[in-house]
């Protein structure tokens, strides 16, 4: 009887010259890992802000940073069921889910600099990754930056035998378990959210980050060095729950892709700087040392690391490692 009230009375209203009761704005929870003030964290906030602008507050985007909600381990499951609706989880965790293909970025080395990686991201091998998404319930909306990763422990890692025996961290990839099982260490997969503890307490020796997350998180606390290795990728996929995507009517979806466009190159403008920032407040901090390592040493690393793109092959499909080359290579030439 209460329901049939309200369906009345909005005509009511209208004729006695007052408002209808408004539509209550659609909610977005948008889940992520890491700090409000990384690269990720900052370019989330961006999109809540242009969303709701661009929507005219159609649109209510609830940001949740610092694994609030879920553990990086459970929030691509907690997206799948629709308990959020977005997210910014790193490229390597689409393996886990089946579609191995994201994995290719986690190759050692097979970024050599910002323009290769623009060339893979914008171009059709971006979108063809993207596209391998939808049958498990996902939209991939953009790549975000987060940056290339440095080494950290409580010795210096100079060279492959430096490496022999220690716990490293890493997130849930196996490209990323054979690189530290090539370089003598012993991968430990851990959440984001649990690193520094176990890094405080020798649960784990070191782990690789990108400078933003590894002083955001206060890592370089807990880590004598931090080497300068430039080794490997740190890249995020904005995603989507495919049914609520769809779900959206076409001038909200509209209204939110272009705020998500612009909230990637907002992002991407800045990750470079964030992390030579973070840089430069780990060195201002004395509590870690930064180690540049010498060309000899890195070409050390790379020998030791050249087999994993071997043993990945059949994981990740050499189609697509050869098509990622491709677009490496369009970009360095």
């Amino acid at each position: 009887m209460k329901r049939r009230t309200l369906i009345l009375g909005a005509p009511l209203a209208l004729a006695l010259g007052t408002p209808a009761l408004a539509q209550a704005p659609i909610v977005i929870k948008f889940s992520h890992v890491v700090a409000p003030d990384t690269p990720k964290g900052k370019g989330s906030l961006k999109f809540k802000e242009l969303a709701e602008k661009y929507t005219n507050g159609k649109v209510v985007v609830e940001v949740y940073p610092n694994s609030q909600l879920y553990k990086d381990n459970e929030e691509l499951q907690a997206l799948q069921l629709g308990a959020v609706h977005m997210l910014a989880p790193s490229l390597a965790k689409f393996g886990p889910l089946g579609v191995r293909e994201f994995e290719v970025f986690d190759l050692p080395f097979i970024l050599p600099n910002k323009a290769a990686l623009r060339n893979v991201c914008d171009g059709p091998l971006g979108a063809k990754l993207m596209k391998l998404l939808e049958p498990k319930g996902i939209v991939g909306l953009a790549y975000w930056d987060n940056g290339f990763k440095v080494m950290s422990a409580n010795k210096p890692l100079l060279v492959p035998a430096d490496f022999r025996g220690l716990k490293m961290r890493i997130q849930s990839s196996k490209v990323l378990e054979a690189q530290m099982r090539a370089l003598g260490a012993i991968p430990q997969v851990m959440a984001f959210s649990e690193v520094y503890q176990a890094l405080a307490t020798g649960v784990v020796d070191g782990t690789e980050n990108p400078p933003s997350n590894e002083y955001t998180q206060k890592m370089h606390e807990v880590q004598k060095y931090t080497m300068l290795s430039d080794h490997g990728y740190v890249g995020y996929a904005v995603i989507v729950n495919k049914r609520f995507w769809d779900g959206l009517p076409a001038d909200i979806r509209a209204a939110l892709s272009k705020a998500m466009k612009e909230a990637t190159d907002f992002t991407n403008d800045i990750a470079g700087k964030e992390n030579d920032e973070a840089l430069d407040e780990i060195k201002k901090s004395g509590k870690s040392q930064l180690v540049t390592l010498t060309p000899e040493q890195k070409a050390a690393w790379r020998k030791a690391l050249d087999p994993v793109y071997a043993e990945m092959t059949g994981r990740v499909g050499k189609a697509i490692m050869d098509e990622f080359a491709k677009e490496v290579a369009s970009a360095t030439h």
